[in-house]
């Protein structure tokens, strides 16, 4: 039987700490015009409530007729405002002390529950809430619609870049979290190329590979495999033989964290050309790291691998993008674009952070000899970058020990 719905004040003589920096968050607010935020999507109210996410709906969302929509209500400035609307379920949650704010509401059993009581919680507020940001792009129709309705006098804004922009600069322990992902990730590849056999099917590896990244802690979510010299990313009844080059592009999650890499792998020895082509691609890979560093302009990493890419051979069918990891792929800093993943270019002139993380790949997509790839995860530090995961990035031979 599910827990009623209920609202919760907290009784405590010393509440939890904020879990994140509520004075960097205000003045993000105020710099976008937004004097409450409404935050719908899990990753952000997981960096918000201080790594929580409710068990039961980890993976997944949709339950009978409607679906799970957390809320997090937070008032510029007053973090005593803030509000936390979940599931009736997660009444347990609330027993085991896991929310920092001061108000708990388990009424959320339908996307429209939460949001009537994030209204009734805004309304308490008024005049003081006037501009509400929200994320559209995480807020389903019937919400925005219900959340409308019960605030007509309110200004609707996007809280998409400031919620970002929050997130940007990683924790100590974000960091660790962005390390382990990274290294569970590289070790489970390596291993499983490392078993590989001629006659095995991509279908087979990304089966491996699933066990060998569960059985190390992390939380399988994909793999973009490839096999001979097609380019064809998706997992298949494939059949690899000798001779066939292989890449495995994985993202296995560490507490929330994505470790997100790609390594490639052989069965047998590679020709000069294959080691001409994965030598170039590496050459690009340590061109942009070489910016990289705190204070460095955004921008300097796609101009460090400009030159290289311009003058290659195989320029029409290279591919570079350097982009931000964390909580989800593609985050913040943005640094172009023109990446195969379109958003604004933020960040390209804007000076690089200690503590923010890249995700930076290579690709040729060589018409004779197939996919070959390189991608690396960096942190900014002080001087330069350090890279998580940072080994199997030569021609590993299937079969045998790990380059």
């Amino acid at each position: 039987m599910e827990t009623p719905a209920t609202t919760i004040l907290r009784d405590r003589a010393a509440p939890p700490p904020i879990p994140f920096d509520a004075g960097r968050l205000d003045a993000l607010m105020e710099k976008a015009g937004i004097d409450a935020l409404v935050v719908t999507s899990k990753h952000n109210i997981q960096y918000l409530l201080g790594g929580y996410r409710f068990f039961f709906f980890d993976h997944f969302d949709a339950i009978g007729v409607s679906r799970y929509l957390p809320i997090l209500v937070y008032v510029k400035g007053d973090p005593e405002q803030a509000a936390y609307i979940g599931h009736p379920m997660e009444n347990y949650e609330r027993e085991l002390d896991r929310f920092w704010v001061p108000s708990f509401s388990g009424s959320a059993r339908m996307s429209t529950d939460g949001v009537a009581a994030a209204v009734e919680r805004l309304k308490s507020l008024a005049p003081k809430v006037k501009r509400i940001g929200i994320e559209r792009a995480f807020l389903p129709a019937d919400s925005e619609s219900a959340l409308r309705r019960g605030m007509p006098e309110a200004e609707f804004v996007e809280a998409q870049l400031p919620l970002e922009r929050l997130r940007a600069v990683k924790t100590p322990q974000e960091l660790e979290y962005l390390k382990t992902a990274s290294d569970l990730v590289v070790d489970s590849m390596l291993a499983v190329i490392a078993g590989a056999k001629p006659g095995v099917t991509k279908l087979d590896l990304v089966e491996a590979l699933r066990r060998e990244e569960v059985n190390r802690g992390l939380t399988f979510e994909y793999c973009l495999i490839t096999a001979g010299t097609s380019l064809n990313r998706a997992p298949s009844d494939q059949v690899l033989r000798e001779g066939d080059i292989l890449s495995l592009d994985s993202g296995g999650n560490y507490k929330g964290y994505i470790g997100d890499l790609c390594r490639m792998g052989i069965f047998g020895e590679p020709d000069s050309e294959l080691r001409d082509l994965l030598d170039e691609v590496d050459a690009i890979q340590q061109a942009a790291r070489r910016p990289i560093r705190h204070g460095a302009r955004g921008g300097d990493i796609y101009a460090a691998v400009e030159a290289l890419t311009r003058v290659s051979r195989h320029g029409n069918s290279l591919e570079f993008v350097a982009h931000g990891m964390g909580l989800i792929s593609h985050e913040a800093p943005r640094l172009t674009d023109r990446g195969p993943v379109p958003y604004p270019a933020h960040d390209a002139d804007l000076p690089l952070q200690k503590g923010m993380v890249l995700s930076i790949e290579t690709t040729i997509l060589h018409p004779r000899r197939g996919f070959i790839k390189l991608e690396d995860t960096v942190a900014v530090t002080e001087t330069g970058c350090e890279g998580f995961g940072d080994r199997g990035r030569g021609w590993n031979r299937c079969g045998e020990t790990a380059a």
